[in-house]
């Protein structure tokens, strides 16, 4: 599928670090075919529909709904990782009791575990944990300094480079394939995918607000908007 590369960033290996022109290509070596260009693409798509000057086989409904998904991809370390492993996918180990891989347990695993043993299985109260720390808690007061984004199609190079930087520190550090990761990986880990799906949602929002004008009475909200 076209989109595939779209999903994530290939880097060097143990180089912990994102370069947009190296780097950002798909399987092919076609320019821009990664994950921090997807979402460059989709915003420049946005914008000019706003502007009326649009290519009309540009689907707006479409470009919505890959640039919320893109914004939460690149949020995710392991979809910033290294080349050899596939961002973790090739590392095979365990998780708990079953079998999984290092990109999975960043996908899904740890947000699962913590859904079971936190939030009796209920997305919504997890959610609401995460709304509360925004608003009054952990993060009130770092929101501000995470919607700073003076370009909207340099902004996701910035994000790619913290998720690599995640990725060495935290998902990869310490893991050896085959082994099992369990309460010491997942306690440690976990805050850390919380704020990551805080600052996509964050910045998602930054995103839309900025492409559909907000703060411009003459254009309607992006929750309006989304629902026409």
């Amino acid at each position: 599928m076209w989109t595939g590369p779209l999903h994530f960033i290939d880097t060097p290996d143990e180089a912990c670090s994102f370069d947009y022109s190296r780097d950002c290509h798909g399987p092919d070596g076609a320019k821009d075919m990664c994950v921090a260009g997807a979402i460059a693409n989709f915003t420049s798509q946005l914008l000019h529909y706003r502007h009326g000057s649009a290519d009309r086989r540009y689907n707006l409904t479409e470009a919505l709904l890959f640039l919320s998904h893109f914004m939460g991809d690149v949020h995710q370390p392991m979809h910033v990782g290294f080349t050899s492993d596939q961002g973790g996918n090739s590392i095979e180990l365990r998780w708990f009791r079953h079998k999984s891989n290092l990109h999975h347990v960043w996908d899904r695993e740890i947000i699962q575990t913590a859904l079971a043993d936190f939030y009796g299985k209920d997305m919504d109260a997890f959610r609401k944990q995460l709304e509360h720390n925004l608003t009054k808690g952990t993060w009130s007061d770092d929101v501000s300094a995470w919607t700073d984004c003076q370009d909207l199609s340099s902004c996701p190079t910035k994000y790619a480079t913290e998720s690599i930087g995640l990725a060495c520190k935290w998902a990869y550090s310490g893991v050896r394939e085959g082994e099992t990761l369990s309460d010491d990986y997942f306690d440690s880990r976990l805050p850390i995918v919380s704020r990551r799906i805080a600052q996509g949602g964050v910045r998602l929002a930054m995103f839309l607000n900025r492409i559909f004008g907000a703060h411009n009475r003459d254009v309607p909200p992006p929750s309006s908007t989304l629902l026409d």
